[in-house]
């Protein structure tokens, strides 16, 4: 990286405004290597996010604020300091607890509150979710699955009404709620959300291409194909589908 930062011109240019967007690229290249299973596009993956990390430490260290050496004792001394059931004589034999105690610490640590460290710009799926973990750690939380599922179907009942309203602002609000209700649901399942629903993408993409296919095989363009023709090819697929992994 000190080579590259004198000598490649591209390098050179490079600012930690110009790099942000680039970073967050790679961190969903490297999210959907996870997703996939990928072990070597995740190798892959995991290196051009430390390459980003070396980045930001070089032109930190240009401009005088810190260097990767810093960057590093920083997170050594966080960690040591968050997990005082392990350097310490704090009780924590839970991963609850220990998820409590992290919490506890780090508004101990100035946070305005509980949800002051969750991130603006976080995909609102993935930032419903984090609320949703923050709070529990405070009691904020239902006490058994039936109660989240009794939840989901109110919301869902409110989401009815408003359309037979048709307010847009209110079926806006009550959508959000159903979603953010079954966000919850999925946390009692023991479901990331942000994952599941990325897996029905890929099957989703992985059907309708194959549907695609099919049609231009039997010389057929979609454009030209009623709902009900496209229907029955997306059948014959999902039937496919089932059968190849049954054979598996």
């Amino acid at each position: 990286m000190d080579e590259l930062r004198e000598k490649c011109p591209w390098d050179k240019k490079q600012t930690i405004q110009t790099l942000r967007s680039l970073t967050i690229e790679e961190t969903y290249e490297l999210a959907d290597a996870i997703t996939q299973n990928d072990w070597k596009g995740i190798k892959e993956e995991l290196g051009d996010m430390l390459l980003h990390i070396v980045f930001y430490a070089r032109i930190a260290t240009e401009q005088q604020q810190f260097t990767l050496t810093e960057v590093i004792e920083t997170l050594c001394t966080k960690l040591i300091h968050r997990h005082p059931h392990i350097y310490s004589n704090v009780q924590a034999d839970t991963e609850e607890e220990v998820k409590r105690n992290w919490e506890n610490l780090k508004l101990k640590e100035g946070k305005t509150g509980v949800l002051s460290g969750v991130p603006k710009a976080l995909p609102a799926m993935i930032k419903a979710t984090r609320i949703q973990e923050k709070v529990k750690q405070v009691g904020f939380e239902w006490s058994a699955i039936e109660e989240v599922y009794k939840k989901v179907a109110e919301e869902i009942k409110e989401l009815q009404e408003a359309v037979v309203e048709n307010n847009p602002t209110h079926i806006e609000e009550e959508w959000g709620d159903v979603v953010f209700s079954l966000i919850n649901y999925a946390r009692f399942l023991k479901i990331d959300p942000e994952t599941a629903l990325e897996k029905i993408n890929q099957k989703f993409i992985h059907r309708f291409n194959a549907m695609e296919k099919r049609a231009f095989s039997e010389g057929k363009n979609l454009q030209e194909m009623t709902l009900t023709e496209m229907d029955s090819l997306w059948a014959t697929v999902k039937q496919e589908n089932r059968a190849t992994k049954a054979g598996t």
